[in-house]
């Protein structure tokens, strides 16, 4: 499964530099060219990491940075700026920044920085288990209860629960589910993710007092125990 990254630049040659070079290697990657949209996008989306350059418009990179970390977002964050000085990175570092890189830069040490991230993210992350209310899933086995009733899924119906349940109470996107269990970047309004889910929510909320996957109109789906 592909990691996402958000690279918020708002220099297009950069943004092509960056975003293209990262697509090349594998990465699912999501745009944004102002402070106010990678605030915006970095709160209501799940990502894997996110590439933030420090000046933009609206809202400044490191304000974005502070912005997120008061909200307990933990999101490896890799700062990308002109500003190289030593006083500079210190001050990102200290602001919750996990990596500073300055401009000019080659991809290639971008590239290496970015996957060290995600390698620290990934021991850290490390979990056999994940839940939700009575609901639990464990890894290891593939094996999914509810309430102690065991829930016979396929692999299909296995990965779009396991995504939901690491996004736990956040919304997931329909191209979010197509890009990140498919794999696939096209039509999000395409019938295939309507007849997963609707088989998944028999499966989950059937026979049960409280409903735990929650369609979110218009926009995707929510996997909670608040309404």
């Amino acid at each position: 499964m592909p990691f996402r990254i958000l690279v918020v630049e708002d220099d297009p040659s950069a943004a092509d530099y960056v975003i293209n070079g990262l697509r090349q290697e594998g990465f699912t990657v999501e745009p944004a060219t102002t402070g106010p949209d990678a605030l915006h996008m970095a709160t209501s989306e799940a990502f894997d990491a996110i590439v933030l350059d420090r000046n933009l418009p609206g809202i400044d990179g490191l304000s974005v940075l502070k912005a997120l970390r008061a909200a307990q977002k933990d999101t490896p964050i890799l700062i990308l700026s002109a500003l190289a000085h030593a006083d500079e990175r210190i001050n990102g570092l200290r602001a919750g920044a996990d990596d500073y890189l300055g401009k000019p830069f080659a991809f290639s040490e971008l590239h290496l920085r970015l996957e060290n991230l995600l390698k620290r993210r990934g021991a850290k992350s490390a979990e056999t288990t994940l839940a939700c209310g009575d609901l639990s899933m464990d890894l290891l086995a593939r094996r999914v209860t509810r309430a102690g009733r065991s829930l016979d899924l396929l692999h299909r119906e296995f990965q779009i629960l396991e995504h939901l349940l690491r996004h736990k109470d956040k919304v997931v996107t329909r191209t979010m589910l197509l890009e990140q269990v498919w794999d696939y970047r096209f039509d999000p309004h395409t019938s295939l993710i309507d007849t997963h889910m609707s088989r998944l929510r028999k499966k989950l909320d059937e026979g049960f007092d409280k409903p735990l996957l929650h369609t979110v109109r218009g926009v995707g789906y929510r996997l909670s125990e608040s309404p």
